[in-house]
């Protein structure tokens, strides 16, 4: 599988490094593989603070609060919406603030490394068709899942 990731960075606070990108790719392909993805895939990922966060949630989920991640996908897998043999698969956007990434991390004792894998995995369950917020039961699938991922990528609480 070929995957393009697309970043922009729409914050100032925390550096965009290379280490960072090559993190969210690993997560991005952990979590195609553990899926078996078929299809030659593209992502776009945007990293931004709490405030541009806030205002998207405002807009798109009617939530007037900055939240960690956003995922905004471009089809509807459980529905049978899939992409043709041989297209690449434009699976949606991916937006991460890095602010709540850090807080997060420190407030579950954890580095921010672990943490933008974990939300990277989250959200691209996410663009997968996957939805915590359905059933008590959708949640314990995917949180199983991205547990597994994160153990799979090598990602421990600890790093």
């Amino acid at each position: 599988m070929k995957l393009k990731i697309y970043f922009s960075n729409k914050q100032t606070e925390y550096k965009v490094s290379f280490k960072l990108k090559r993190l969210v790719r690993k997560a991005v392909l952990g979590a195609l593989s553990f899926e078996n993805f078929p299809y030659d895939a593209t992502i776009s990922v945007t990293f931004c603070d709490n405030e541009h966060i806030k205002e998207l949630n405002s807009e798109y989920r009617n939530k007037d609060s900055a939240t960690d991640v956003l995922s905004f996908p471009m089809y509807d897998f459980l529905h049978g919406d899939t992409p043709t043999d041989g297209e690449t698969a434009e699976l949606g956007d991916i937006v991460i603030s890095l602010e709540r990434s850090a807080e997060q991390a420190e407030s579950f004792g954890h580095s921010m490394k672990r943490e933008v894998a974990f939300l990277t995995v989250h959200s691209v369950l996410h663009l997968l068709g996957y939805d915590h917020e359905v059933s008590d039961e959708d949640e314990k699938v995917m949180f199983e899942k991205q547990n597994a991922i994160m153990k799979k990528i090598k990602i421990s609480r600890d790093k």
